[in-house]
């Protein structure tokens, strides 16, 4: 018997969705209540369960745009099942106790649990902390993850790339479609940008080490680039490091695409005559701290004449 499962409603003002992905192969065996694929709406994200048992047949393609009740697959449930395949684990029962009379009243035993790391795994002293307060393992945190999203592929992704950082050659950019959700999202959040008002916030930040720096070796670095050693280099490379690590931080929104540059430009504000200017200080990935320096007192001079 061929049954077709059709995608679900989100809800009632809801007509169409996307088609996230598919979580089985074209033509494998699927288990009754399994989900077989992500559906994305401007709401939620649903998984597409299979209604029985049987050989799966996918009619459309993840990642496209499909009217709520289209047929997305279809389930033969007279098909044999594979061999070798795992059967549905069904959970047992478990055994019942016998209730226990307590005839004292024991003082608990309190275990403590010594929090040891893979040396692989990085654990922030914070982290550790709470850890050791709490009685967590390492373990104990990574069995608990029932799911890795791709925030977590996306931080893995940029912790791998400030380790082997590839030179780059050229400029260029790197688009991405994005979900019904995210475009939902992105703009609800421009209106609400638009209709509340904008607060600053301030943040105080230890500087004595970077003045210890520039203390150090002023002289040396003056005599050497011809520049002084200033502040501003070091917050560029401060954000230019963390851009690294979280390229979406510099990504722009394109129609329904998010857009993604290779290369890192620092807009650096200047007072001039005129007002504030921001010119902008391109490829500041590529520069050193002596390159940065020349590069915004240039930049500082042009925009003062």
């Amino acid at each position: 018997m061929i049954i077709e499962i059709r995608i679900p409603s989100p809800g009632e003002s809801i007509s169409e969705v996307e088609l996230a992905r598919w979580l089985v192969e074209n033509g494998s065996w699927v288990e009754k209540d399994q989900e077989i694929a992500e559906v994305e709406s401007e709401k939620a994200t649903l998984p597409l369960i299979a209604a029985e048992s049987g050989t799966i047949s996918i009619l459309v393609k993840g990642g496209i745009t499909l009217k709520v009740n289209e047929i997305a697959c279809t389930i033969d449930t007279s098909a044999a099942k594979p061999a070798g395949t795992p059967k549905k684990e069904e959970k047992q029962p478990e055994p019942q106790k016998p209730i226990e009379v307590a005839q004292k009243k024991e003082e608990p035993i309190k275990v403590e649990k010594k929090v040891e790391s893979d040396k692989s795994i990085k654990v922030t002293p914070l982290a550790s902390a709470k850890m050791g307060a709490e009685n967590i393992s390492v373990d104990d945190i990574l069995s608990g993850l029932k799911r890795i999203s791709t925030h977590e592929v996306d931080m893995v992704k940029g912790q791998i790339g400030n380790t082997q950082t590839p030179i780059r050659t050229e400029r260029s950019e790197e688009r991405v479609k994005m979900s019904q959700l995210r475009r939902k999202l992105s703009e609800r959040l421009v209106y609400a940008k638009n209709q509340t008002a904008m607060l600053t916030t301030f943040n105080e930040v230890d500087m004595s080490r970077i003045m210890e720096i520039r203390k150090t070796y002023q002289q040396e670095f003056q005599e050497r680039f011809g520049i002084k050693l200033g502040l501003m280099s070091f917050f560029t490379k401060a954000v230019v490091e963390a851009l690294k690590q979280h390229p979406l931080t510099n990504s722009i929104i394109d129609g329904d695409e998010v857009v993604t540059p290779n290369y890192i430009d620092m807009g650096i504000a200047v007072q001039t005559p005129k007002g504030l200017m921001v010119p902008v200080l391109r490829d500041a990935d590529k520069l050193t701290i002596a390159e940065m320096e020349r590069g915004i007192a240039e930049l500082a001079n042009k925009g003062r004449m």
